[in-house]
């Protein structure tokens, strides 16, 4: 008997499933901590849960993982030379020290705009050879043609001995500075990745597992560890892509809107048809415009693990994630009783100074610190310290912003009152210490007049609409937030109807759908197997290639040969007519063909328009077999747009032919 295995390496917690392949039965589970920065024991730790006796029948394994994303946020990619061939408009913030723009380029046909410096090219690559890691290059109008990106390629290779990266192989669309972002993030992805994946290989080889491996992609689609290790980057926003598969997978809606309530964030996403509404711009990643084709998503910082503090008499929700405090119980042997004798003076002045709040070191190397940062940073050990305990320890009152800058640099992580928490005092899951969490509630509460109880239903409300508000503002994109939030409170009579099943995922989340109902009129699903819906989206991710393919008209001079013979017929006419006449007759239309693979030009709109319709159906097949797909196993949709002026009775301006490969990878689940 075969198995699948998928794994979801997720904000807070690693999930593992194992998929009987005969039936597609989910008969094992199992979740553990992420691990920073390295998600590799983490990954470890949740297999390590496992039946072993399940792992030496693995045939397919499919993971999804953070790492390509927190890599871009957090800036520790490895160093890249960027090339940038054309009349750039260079913005002033670039992402790298290393980078140069050179003469070159096409224009809008592809045909070459000025000759490509490549003496330039070649300089520079010698000169920064030995401080980065893999160069990333774009071109203008590479899209249409992509002669100097590939030529640059070449040389610098063959020179550097380094990876070089290009724009067009990762997008076709508009937007050169856009793709050499792309193409920039992915070099400095690549190293990492190769590093991650091998270490995945050795992993599995070391149990046993001797498996077809696929990584999932940010449009929910899936790819062989091969083109995971050429183009990474198309790796980011894979979890949230895994949970909207899952959702989709688990409920057996080929249309749906899904919302993931994870530890340290709330994703909202939609599935049309069987397929991820996509963003049409590409996705954004550490404020970097990419072109990479990613699933629309909302996303926003409330989580099982967001702090909850006050302020006043308002309780606040996030944006920061702590460790919850009935966690930190387990963890920290006598914490329950620091807690209960915990006291802050002055009330609750910001989000640091809260009778519930404690800090502990991560074990991140500290570097560059301020004096200030320093002085707090050496009274904060492996044992969480309160506000209160650094007062006493400094002789002074902490800076609440040197606190903040510390977490920030994740060389301290806080511990503090969590949706968790509140969710442990309702008794609605109990996987931690209760009493902590209570006397958690208890303290928080007592400066609103509420009883725990109360102050974590209340919680729980607050937390269910900012689902809710999050639900809403994917569903309507522009509407305002303080709209939507009117709406919720009940006011103006009006409530908001959602007319598609929206399918909750996330450890307890089931404890949130009365509160949803009570907020939206919608149809709220909780899978079986929700807990684990990333992991399941991880292993169920269809094979999807997208091919895009356009024919653009042109007008261009005819050759002495078809140009007419002008007879002493057209004298008759007057001269004016005659001159403009002959100029219509001198010139003809060209139809250019471009695609992924070349730029091709026809005379004949019908010829231009078959042969793209037979490459665009050749390119997915040939890429869904190589990714081992039968072509019995593959449907491909097809849809046209044509651009033309009303009126219009000629062959259109533009043709944009889409290509969509669907089909479902061997060995794969199909529950």
């Amino acid at each position: 008997m075969h198995f699948s295995l998928g794994i979801d390496a997720g904000g807070t917690y690693t999930d593992a499933v194992i998929v009987r392949d005969s039936d597609g039965a989910v008969v094992e589970s199992s979740k553990a901590l992420t691990t920073y920065p390295d998600p590799l024991p983490g990954m470890k730790n949740a297999i390590d849960r496992l039946d072993p006796g399940y792992l030496g029948d693995i045939k397919l394994v499919s993971v999804s993982t953070t790492l390509s994303t927190n890599t871009i946020l957090e800036s520790t990619g490895f160093p890249v030379g960027l090339i940038m061939v054309g009349d750039y408009v260079i913005p002033e913030k670039l992402p790298t020290d290393y980078w140069i723009a050179v003469s070159g380029g096409h224009n809008s046909d592809g045909e070459e705009l000025k000759v490509l410096d490549l003496d330039a090219v070649e300089e520079f690559a010698l000169k920064v050879q030995s401080k980065v890691s893999a160069f990333a290059v774009s071109s203008y109008f590479s899209n249409r043609n992509p002669e100097h990106e590939l030529a640059v390629k070449k040389a610098v290779k063959e020179l550097t001995d380094h990876p070089v990266v290009c724009g067009h192989e990762l997008s076709q669309d508009l937007g050169a500075y856009e793709r050499a972002i792309t193409a920039f993030l992915n070099a400095q992805l690549i190293p990492i990745t190769h590093k991650f994946i091998q270490a995945i290989i050795r992993e599995f080889e070391s149990r046993g597992i001797n498996a077809n491996m696929l990584m999932l992609k940010c449009d929910g689609s899936v790819v062989g560890i091969e083109e995971a290790l050429e183009k990474p980057i198309e790796t980011i926003f894979s979890g949230p892509a895994a949970s909207l598969v899952g959702a989709s997978h688990l409920s057996r809606l080929d249309t749906c809107a899904m919302i993931d309530v994870g530890g340290t964030s709330t994703d909202v996403a939609m599935m049309q048809n069987g397929l991820p509404e996509l963003s049409s711009s590409g996705a954004v990643v550490g404020g970097w415009q990419t072109r990479v084709k990613a699933i629309r998503m909302e996303t926003s910082a409330t989580g099982g693990d967001s702090h909850i503090w006050l302020k006043g008499d308002r309780i606040n929700v996030g944006p920061r994630r702590v460790i919850p405090l009935c966690r930190a119980s387990v963890i920290y042997p006598g914490f329950r009783e620091k807690l209960k004798h915990n006291r802050v003076a002055k009330g609750y002045l910001c989000e640091n100074i809260q009778v519930t709040k404690f800090f502990i070191r991560t074990g991140f190397r500290p570097i560059e610190l301020k004096a200030g940062e320093r002085e707090i940073y050496r009274h904060i050990g492996k044992e969480p310290v309160s506000f209160g305990d650094l007062l006493i320890a400094l002789k002074k009152r902490p800076s609440p912003s040197m606190l903040d800058s510390l977490i920030q640099k994740r060389l301290i992580q806080a511990i503090g009152f969590t949706p968790t928490d509140a969710l442990h005092v309702l008794g609605e899951y109990t996987e931690w210490d209760v009493e902590a969490a209570r006397i958690g509630a208890y303290i928080l509460g007592r400066s609103l007049k509420l009883d725990p109880e109360d102050f974590s239903a209340e919680v729980k409300r607050r937390v269910a609409r900012n689902i809710a508000e999050d639900l809403i503002a994917y569903l309507i994109e522009g509407i305002p937030r303080e709209e939507i939030d009117r709406v919720l409170m009940g006011k103006n009579f009006t409530r908001f109807r959602v007319e598609i099943p929206v399918v909750l995922l996330g450890g307890p989340v089931g404890a949130y759908v009365e509160d949803l109902r009570r907020l939206i009129s919608a149809e709220f699903i909780v899978p079986e197997h929700a807990d684990v819906g990333n992991a399941v989206g991880a292993l169920v991710g269809k094979g999807i290639k997208r091919v895009e393919i356009l024919i653009k008209t042109r007008l261009v001079p005819r050759s002495r040969e078809e140009a007419p013979i002008i007879g002493e017929d057209h004298c008759a006419a007057p001269e004016n007519e005659v001159i403009e006449d002959t100029l219509q007759q001198e010139k003809k239309n060209e139809f250019i063909v471009f695609s992924p693979s070349e730029r091709k030009k026809f005379d004949v709109y019908g010829e231009a328009l078959e042969y793209a319709e037979k490459l665009g159906r050749q390119l997915v097949m040939d890429y869904m077999i190589s990714a081992g797909l039968g072509k019995e196993d593959i449907r491909i949709d097809v849809s046209r747009k044509h651009l033309a002026p009303s009126g219009w009775t000629d062959v259109p301006l533009e043709t944009k032919l889409v290509y969509v490969g669907i089909g479902v990878p061997r060995n794969s689940v199909t529950i």
